[in-house]
């Protein structure tokens, strides 16, 4: 039987009390605390699918996701948050290598961005002429750079591809070129300050556009070799486990206070049940990158099974959440307990496009 750490297992006791501690500030200024920003800065986690040689940590594909579900469990903000930012950070690997010392260089480096090709860049020569609005773009206030994705114009027309669909590229803003608009208004997930951020006749050099595909890839790592889809699925969906784990925990000593059989059977029938999708998502994570690092082509079944798992993680994270919910009492309830923190977070989350079965 395959063993997967526990969340618990992956942070340390220190890390976790600041990023707990500081949570229900954080919500209160709408983004992370400064305590918990200077623990993530220490740990360099906003840059862990960074390699070394540029001063992130290099992990690996399953090293990042133990470490996003250990995050999601000590905070779902914090750990939403690093998994977002990292994410765009990962960019690196399709970036223009000339711009990667100007985009990465210190400490506070954090990307934010968003996947809708909600912006549109006429191309000017060797510039693009960029408008756009994009929205939910995690740790906006917190960002170094951004990045967004475009349809593009040139000569007046659409670019499509052969099929008839939009040719779209992503492009990188720094901080003075976009608009920011405070309009991140939700139950749960509050500090993550996923603000919506914007650009109008914006004219940068094509130095600025990339590709995000295996083929278009500049740096060799394996981690910049596998597909952006299931790589943003699984990383959602550790999140949606991490924060799952934390509610049952939370939720076990109100069920044992009622002394009630049947419910302490439904809390150890859900912790099973998580734990069982989950050991497979692992199971399947490892056999992909296996594939990954010896340079072999993920096979078309694997990914599908993988978003499918994914989405399976993320909805069991949900369904026992809404089990042991009426269990916990008004506890649950109160917007000033850790539990109901977590409730809504993990509510809020559960509506990325991404953890949605089709």
């Amino acid at each position: 039987m395959l063993t997967i750490p526990h969340p618990s297992a992956i942070l340390s006791p220190e890390a976790v009390k600041q990023l707990r501690q500081f949570a229900p500030e954080a919500e209160k200024l709408q983004e992370l605390h400064p305590v918990q920003l200077q623990v993530i800065h220490g740990q360099h986690w906003f840059k862990l699918l960074v390699p070394e040689r540029f001063g992130g940590l290099g992990y690996t594909l399953p090293e990042a996701l133990l470490l996003e579900e250990g995050l999601a469990w000590a905070d779902g903000a914090t750990g939403w948050t690093v998994t977002l930012c990292a994410g765009a950070g990962w960019f690196i690997g399709f970036l223009d290598p000339a711009i990667v010392p100007t985009v990465f260089n210190g400490q506070a480096a954090c990307l934010a961005g968003s996947g809708n090709a909600s912006g549109v860049a006429k191309k000017k020569g060797d510039h693009y002429e960029i408008t756009g609005f994009w929205s939910y773009a995690t740790g906006a206030t917190l960002a170094t750079a951004f990045t967004a994705n475009c349809t593009i114009e040139e000569d007046g027309r659409p670019l499509k591809h052969p099929d008839g669909s939009p040719v779209i590229l992503s492009f990188l803003f720094l901080p003075g070129e976009v608009a920011i608009r405070k309009n991140w208004q939700t139950m749960g997930m509050i500090a993550t300050g996923s603000q919506s951020f914007s650009v109008n006749g914006l004219s940068v050099p094509q130095s600025r556009s990339f590709q995000i595909d295996q083929q278009h890839a500049v740096l060799p790592d394996p981690i910049y070799q596998f597909p952006f889809l299931q790589l943003a699925e699984t990383t959602l969906a550790v999140n949606s486990s991490g924060m799952a784990h934390r509610f049952i925990e939370l939720c076990e000593p109100l069920v044992h206070s009622r002394t009630n059989a049947r419910m302490i059977t439904m809390l150890e029938e859900s912790r099973m049940q998580l734990e069982a999708i989950r050991r497979r998502f692992y199971h399947l994570i490892g056999v992909a990158w296996e594939d990954c690092i010896k340079q072999q082509l993920i096979s078309t079944a694997i990914l599908q099974n993988i978003s499918h798992t994914s989405r399976e993680l993320a909805g069991t994270a949900l369904l026992v959440t809404h089990t042991l919910y009426p269990y916990c009492g008004m506890q649950a309830a109160d917007p000033a307990t850790e539990i109901n923190r977590v409730w809504r977070n993990l509510h809020t989350a559960s509506q990325h496009s991404l953890l949605i079965s089709n």
